[in-house]
């Protein structure tokens, strides 16, 4: 299925700055990199790889040629990205669709190399449909980045592994536990770097530690996470038209693991995210970022016991109102709670996460204060206090504003300098810093903080909380050392999928 020249042509035309100067880094030491999903998220990333001396881009594989059904957040914006980043200002003039596949992808990576060594033409991108031929083809490929629907995320990233590349995922590892649990077992074994890519290093987070660490709010309880997401439909029901598959686009391909079903767009493109077979949700959409740091702060394991309370949605059936029973898209707005067992000089935490619109209460503290809660946000809760904030970009606070200010002045310390352009902050900080971390592992140097080896615990999580919802709210027993549900049996069917032959992991 290979539809371009192969990508040993990226190494015919030699970088400027290959010759010398400052900073250059020689063909024999870049990474190799193949971009396996080229929809609107990794047309946003995009811009950071190319840009790095350290990185080569030198293969597409979509199962989408060109695209015309992709969804953004705003009109043109996915347009506008790609004509800032080749610089073309009129580029797909009178377009009126968000852009996206392989052929999109290999447009941009050859435009952009080729005004950046000033060249006319570059053409070293090779595009391919099937990751697997991908896989076996390129020979020189170091490195593969996933940007694929949730329920591919497992078989392609444990295929790269085995063929000992390097691997780059976007949340989450997979949509089912065991399957996580397989690419990390997988990393494990073949010793090969790899980088989460929701990872960061928490710095609003470690704050707020530092503070229940200093004695501010006494002993930690609970952490309640709340999220706006979801920002795309999530079905009630299953789609029942069988519209013609777009031309260009490999629905069985897109299938991939999962078994066959008729076509509907109500399926893919960000959709995907809303139905259990495909997605993860919202927690595992944004609870992979705000959470991720927590998990490694507080050395959180796996939990001993989730929970969850979905909303719901009635219909109208011959004049009968009822509601109606779905245990195949996730639901509009829900809580989830996560218990987890006391660890070292760590008291036993409940973590609670909110999303579609739902908050905890707000507060006594704000209350007092005539203030509300902001539509995402995250707030630790001790035996003494409470403090808010810590949340992506979110710097903690003390509540009320007094007790902070008291604070302070007990613990005097020094303004926080001001941070840099492309310093960490919401999902991670910019470009820069996000490529940082998985090059310099991937050169050789030491492990990512988002080194799939650390994903185990909140994975089986975010997991777990998918089966709860879908159970319609069950309190599900984990015990993670024989990875069983102990309470529900029959819960135990979702630790994993049923799945198209040729495809088991």
């Amino acid at each position: 299925m290979l539809t371009s020249g192969a990508a040993a042509g990226a190494f015919a035309i030699v970088p400027r700055h290959v010759l010398g100067g400052p900073g250059f880094v020689p063909p024999s030491e870049k990474i190799t990199l193949a971009c396996i999903g080229f929809g609107t998220q990794a047309i946003r990333e995009i811009g950071g790889i190319l840009a790095s001396p350290d990185v080569q881009v030198v293969a597409m594989c979509d199962v989408e040629k060109d695209g015309a059904n992709y969804l953004e957040w705003s009109k043109n914006e996915i347009r506008s990205t790609i004509r800032r980043l080749i610089q073309n200002p009129t580029w797909r003039e009178g377009l009126n669709h968000a852009p996206g596949g392989r052929d999109v992808g290999k447009e941009v990576v050859e435009t952009y190399y080729a005004k950046q060594r000033g060249r006319e033409q570059f053409k070293g991108c090779a595009t391919y449909v099937d990751f697997r031929e991908l896989l076996e083809k390129e020979k020189d490929v170091t490195a593969v980045k996933v940007m694929t629907p949730d329920h591919t995320h497992a078989a392609i990233s444990i295929a790269a592994l085995k063929k000992g590349m390097n691997v780059i995922v976007h949340k989450p590892l997979a949509n089912r536990l065991l399957e996580a649990r397989a690419v990390i077992e997988t990393a494990r074994t073949k010793q090969v770097a790899t980088h989460f890519l929701p990872a960061s290093e928490g710095d609003n987070q470690q704050q707020a530690l530092d503070l229940i660490k200093n004695g501010a709010i006494g002993t930690l309880r609970e952490i309640h996470n709340w999220s706006m997401r979801p920002v795309w439909p999530q079905f009630a029901t299953l789609p029942t038209a069988t519209p013609p598959v777009p031309a260009g686009f490999d629905w069985t391909l897109w299938l991939g693991p999962s078994v066959d079903r008729p076509y509907h767009p109500n399926y893919t493109h960000t959709l995907f995210r809303g139905w259990y077979e495909f997605g993860g949700g919202s927690i595992a959409d944004m609870g992979h970022y705000s959470l991720w740091p927590i998990f490694q702060l507080l050395d959180l394991g796996s939990p001993i016991s989730v929970e969850s309370t979905p909303s719901h949605v009635s219909t109208v059936s011959d004049q009968v109102c009822q509601r109606i029973k779905n245990d195949y898209s996730f639901p509009t707005a829900c809580t989830i709670r996560m218990r987890f067992a006391p660890k070292g000089e760590r008291g036993a935490l409940d973590i609670f996460w909110y999303d579609g619109g739902i908050k905890p209460p707000v507060p006594p503290e704000l209350m007092a204060e005539n203030k509300e809660l902001a539509e995402e946000g995250m707030l630790f809760v001790g035996d003494q206090g409470k403090i808010l904030g810590g949340f992506l970009s979110e710097d903690p606070q003390l509540i009320p504003e007094a007790k902070m200010r008291s604070y302070r002045a007990a613990h005097p310390s020094p303004e926080p300098a001001p941070r840099p352009p492309g310093a960490r902050g919401r999902r991670g900080g910019g470009s820069s810093a996000r490529e940082a971390a998985w090059i310099t592992a991937f050169k050789g140097g030491p492990a990512s903080y988002g080194d799939f080896r650390r994903a185990g615990p909140i994975s089986d999580a975010v997991n777990l909380a998918a089966i709860s919802l879908r159970l319609g709210g069950r309190r599900l027993l984990w015990d993670t050392a024989q990875a069983k549900i102990t309470n529900v049996p029959e819960a135990n069917r979702f630790l994993t999928r049923a799945y198209r032959p040729g495809w088991e992991l």
